[in-house]
């Protein structure tokens, strides 16, 4: 079990600013629901995370999607199981500018569905997808996610 596992998932999720990918690009964790199953993310745009073009560097925008999905089922599976991203893809519709948010939602019940298809089949692979927004609430980036979880 490494350091970060030992930390509360919601005290965790808190400090993510200051993980340093996260510090560097400006991603910050602004909400987090009672029963962990929603976070909400966003990016401010400053100097260092605009590309050449002035827009948000694509990076970025990647990294500000890239474990939450995996966070919320390791909250709820706890240390019964591994998970971890196995595939990702991230579709930029429209060029990000301003502030930028993502939402990950995983509902109890499909959360329980994973578990039960972890136990069963030896593992699972369930697919996520969510979009990220700018200011005027407009689409600018598709994400698409596919985990592995299996029982250890």
């Amino acid at each position: 079990m490494t350091v970060l596992q030992k930390i509360p998932a919601k005290k965790l999720m808190k400090f993510m600013r200051f993980w340093p990918p996260y510090l560097a690009s400006g991603i910050k964790v602004d909400a987090i629901n009672e029963d962990f199953t929603k976070i909400q993310v966003s990016m401010k745009q400053y100097p260092w995370n605009t590309n050449y073009v002035g827009v948000h560097f694509g990076g970025s925008l990647y990294s500000m999607s890239d474990p939450f999905y995996m966070f919320i089922l390791l909250e709820h599976l706890k240390k019964d199981f591994i998970v971890w991203d196995k595939e990702a893809k991230i579709k930029f519709i429209k060029p990000g500018k301003g502030k930028v948010r993502i939402n990950f939602e995983i509902e109890l019940s499909r959360i329980s569905e994973i578990k039960s298809e972890a136990i069963e089949k030896g593992k699972a692979e369930p697919e996520f997808e969510t979009y990220i927004y700018d200011e005027k609430d407009q689409v600018i980036a598709h994400v698409w996610k596919k985990l592995y979880v299996r029982k250890k």
